[in-house]
């Protein structure tokens, strides 16, 4: 009998020695600090990302309170997410097509002056004590307009700062800095909205933001590779006729949109602190919280995914792990309410602890296993699209990860009208388990992918 092939696809992982993963005494478990050793440019534009965005997530939480301080309306207050919503799919796609277009670095900064500028005009209104709403919804919309097309440039420039190894010690890094984003950002928000008022919220992220002109003013000419083509619809449907041909690229974004629409059950926690669990607005946050806690968690102990080479597979289980985790929330809400034992209301004092306890550890795995999906997607998108498509598969990227949890927030509403708030998570994280076991199983060129010989 010949012996087998140590380097087929198909051969038992736990059978071999990954010819990237180092011996197990040297990789540790913690996050690899390597990127930023490696390339002080990468290092500027994550530190100044980083903290850019802790004031974007401040500014979000800002316009909610300025607005209903305004209107004293959650409708109108949803209304910023809806509005911004198409105008960020649509620049999201276009941001990319300009990122393989230009020097993605004047790309990056032009953008990062109209977010600034737009932060800089919230403050303003705020200081005038303009009491009008729609320019509140148009600032917002230009702001995450501008938001998305820096990050889908970011992430098209990475790349190029990075050899293909550090690639997925770059997507933790920017776990951490995602994790340090949303749990800083609104805390901080929140305590600046209360003593000292809204407009020096707004003022804050405005001197914060500076630091990402930092990063990206540092940066060197980043100009695509290969051929380009103007920035217009004809580069945007290339781009898209060139993900029909990469199955390995297409099934990153399949799998998410099944985790994003069946697994997002945050549109039911104001109704699980109020109706079941108990606990009120402090059981929302914690619920809430969880899943960022789980992101940062997964990223600090993310040293040993570096050494992944099937990271197709990789993704395939996360997902399912995702899904389960959420099957479990499901669990834990059913059995709060077919055993009447659901918590008192708005007071935490009479929340139900043990089952708020089960569900937030079901969350934070749910968001760990989220993030450690998204570090291999990522990895994926970057180490095999060719450089001169990067923009605009991260603008499809983009449209994935914006629309993704509003489709997610519509089946969970529409389920919810059966009464039965345990219903939608329970049904959906077993769809997710079922669907991604299934797909994964039937899509072999992506549970074959190669860390090693990373193709679209």
């Amino acid at each position: 009998m010949a012996p087998a092939d140590p380097l087929a696809p198909d051969a038992d992982p736990s059978a071999q020695r990954d010819p990237l993963e180092a011996p197990p005494a040297r990789r540790r478990h913690m996050v690899d600090l390597s990127p930023l050793r490696e390339s002080p440019a990468f290092a500027r534009l994550w530190i100044g990302g980083a903290i850019s965005g802790i004031g974007s997530q401040m500014t979000i939480v800002a316009v909610g309170l300025h607005i209903f301080d305004l209107t004293h309306s959650t409708l109108a207050v949803s209304l910023v997410a809806l509005f911004a919503l198409v105008p960020m799919i649509v620049f999201g796609l276009y941001g990319g097509v300009l990122a393989d277009a230009f020097d993605r670095r004047k790309v990056a900064l032009v953008t990062a002056v109209v977010a600034w500028l737009s932060t800089a005009c919230l403050a303003l209104l705020a200081w005038a004590h303009i009491p009008v709403v729609w320019p509140l919804y148009v600032l917002t919309t230009i702001n995450a307009v501008a938001g998305v097309m820096i990050g889908a440039t970011r992430q098209a420039i990475t790349p190029r700062l990075l050899p293909t190894r550090l690639l997925p010690a770059a997507s933790a890094l920017g776990g951490i800095s995602m994790g340090v984003m949303v749990t800083v950002g609104p805390a901080l928000a929140g305590l600046l909205a209360a003593t000292v008022g809204i407009p020096w919220t707004y003022t804050v992220d405005a001197v914060l933001f500076t630091a990402a002109f930092l990063g990206i003013f540092t940066l060197p000419a980043i100009v695509p590779e290969g051929e380009r083509q103007g920035a217009g619809l004809a580069s945007v449907l290339e781009g898209l006729r060139f993900l029909r041909t990469a199955p390995n690229l297409s099934m990153t974004f399949v799998l998410d949109v099944i985790a994003m629409t069946f697994g997002q059950p945050r549109a039911l926690f104001p109704a699980v602190g109020a109706l079941l669990i108990g606990g009120g607005p402090l059981t929302v946050g914690i619920l809430t919280a969880a899943g960022a806690v789980g992101t940062l968690l997964s990223s600090v102990f993310s040293g040993r995914l570096g050494g992944v080479r099937w990271q197709g597979r990789a993704v395939g289980r996360a997902i399912i792990v995702y899904g389960a985790s959420i099957l479990g929330f499901g669990v834990v809400l059913a059995v709060v309410a077919l055993t009447g034992t659901a918590g008192g209301g708005a007071s935490f004092a009479e929340a139900n602890l043990p089952a708020l306890l089960a569900a937030t550890v079901l969350l934070a795995a749910s968001g760990a296993a989220d993030n450690v999906s998204s570090i291999f997607r990522m990895t994926i998108l970057q180490a095999s699209a060719p450089d001169v498509m990067r923009g605009r598969l991260q603008g499809v990227f983009t449209v994935v990860v914006t629309g993704g949890p509003r489709l997610g927030d519509l089946y969970i509403g529409i389920l919810a009208l059966t009464g039965a708030l345990w219903f939608p998570p329970l049904l959906g994280g077993l769809l997710i388990v079922v669907l991604v076991a299934v797909i994964v199983r039937v899509q072999g060129s992506f549970r074959r992918y190669d860390a090693l010989a990373p193709t679209p």
